[in-house]
């Protein structure tokens, strides 16, 4: 099913914490855990959200920080499965 494409900026007012991508129609966040097993954790939830939603983030992890970046690459840009996929990050993290 073909997404409708919002754009970054109006997916970000509806979120906190969450910033546009440079030269990109995507959003970007960064998360700090306690260590490198809270971070694993987080991103094994969220892979199982994402595989669901068969809507995968860009990210990348190192001990205790985990960078996302969201955008719904057959759209060209920021639709609703990013921010339904930021908003389960942010809960999960909450």
């Amino acid at each position: 099913m073909t997404q409708t494409k919002l754009g970054a900026q109006a997916v970000l007012a509806q979120l906190t914490g969450w910033a546009a991508v440079e030269d990109r129609d995507a959003i970007h966040k960064t998360y700090q855990f306690a260590d490198f097993n809270e971070a694993w954790g987080f991103m094994s939830r969220v892979a199982v959200k994402a595989e669901a939603m068969n809507h995968h983030p860009e990210w990348f992890n190192v001990w205790n920080r985990v960078e996302i970046t969201l955008a719904t690459h057959d759209a060209g840009g920021v639709t609703g499965l990013d921010l339904e996929l930021a908003r389960f990050m942010d809960k999960v993290t909450g």
